[in-house]
């Protein structure tokens, strides 16, 4: 008796762990690296797909030596390449930066007639503000657009340049009208500015998953709105010589809002 009462206490607490390991953690935003680093110019993949995708499902980021824009929706991780096209890589493809949670819906609501980004970040701005500006957002819209301005970046080789010139240069920008898609947009409180671009950041897949890029403009006719807020920030940090040496002393702020607004 005493030992299967034993097998059964054992049995029981396998399946506790077992249940708590395969918990979805929807209330914590994961950072693969630094903006900042990134903006310097290290384009070197620290964490694979599989790994990230085993955890969490909506993503915002970009590949190893910055091949292209990357966005995850449903289980899927999409890259954007320097065609504005996409294509869905290997999970064995190292990503240098990223920010991924498990969405979970918090708040939905309605959107129309909004003429700019800039109209749409005070319309977003004005419902954090009524939520809490020191927390992590994303949001996901969807529905009828106008039209929509994106860019994605071509593939780098070593010796990396620094970000935003490699956009001066090797950025392939394009304009679309009347097409139905998602949005993903993530905002990260201006306290985390040291670790990441303050405010938002927001990359689009059309409804046919064929066109995807980085937001540079936009006008919407329509919108559905799905926003997840977030209090919980946990922070991989790649392990190399090149990572540790870097000078983040250097003012990157004039650097990180041309490589966000694309001016």
């Amino acid at each position: 008796m005493k030992r299967l009462t034993a097998l059964f206490v054992m049995t029981l607490a396998f399946l506790v762990i077992s249940w708590c390991w395969n918990v979805k953690d929807t209330e914590t935003i994961n950072q693969v690296s630094l903006l900042q680093w990134l903006t310097l110019g290290d384009y070197y993949g620290s964490k694979s797909i599989k790994e990230l995708k085993e955890l969490w499902n909506i993503w915002l980021g970009t590949f190893d030596g910055l091949n292209g824009e990357l966005i995850m929706l449903d289980w899927v991780v999409y890259r954007g390449n320097d065609k504005l096209e996409i294509e869905v890589p290997s999970d064995d493809e190292l990503i240098p930066f990223a920010n991924v949670t498990f969405f979970d819906n918090d708040l939905e609501y309605e959107l129309s007639d909004i003429d700019s980004i800039e109209e749409l970040k005070e319309e977003l701005d004005d419902k954090v503000s009524e939520l809490g500006e020191n927390r992590f957002y994303f949001v996901a819209l969807s529905w009828e657009f106008n039209s929509i301005h994106i860019r994605s970046e071509r593939k780098q080789e070593e010796v990396y340049k620094p970000l935003a010139e490699v956009l001066r240069v090797d950025q392939t920008e394009k304009k679309l009208d009347s097409v139905e898609w998602t949005i993903v947009a993530f905002f990260t409180p201006a306290y985390m500015a040291d670790l990441n671009a303050a405010w938002w950041h927001f990359h689009f897949v059309s409804k046919d998953r064929k066109t995807w890029g980085h937001v540079l403009d936009l006008s919407i006719k329509d919108a559905s709105v799905i926003l997840d807020w977030t209090d919980n920030f946990k922070l991989y940090l790649p392990d190399w010589e090149f990572f540790k040496g870097l000078d983040l002393t250097v003012d990157q702020s004039a650097d990180i809002k041309e490589v966000e607004q694309g001016k």
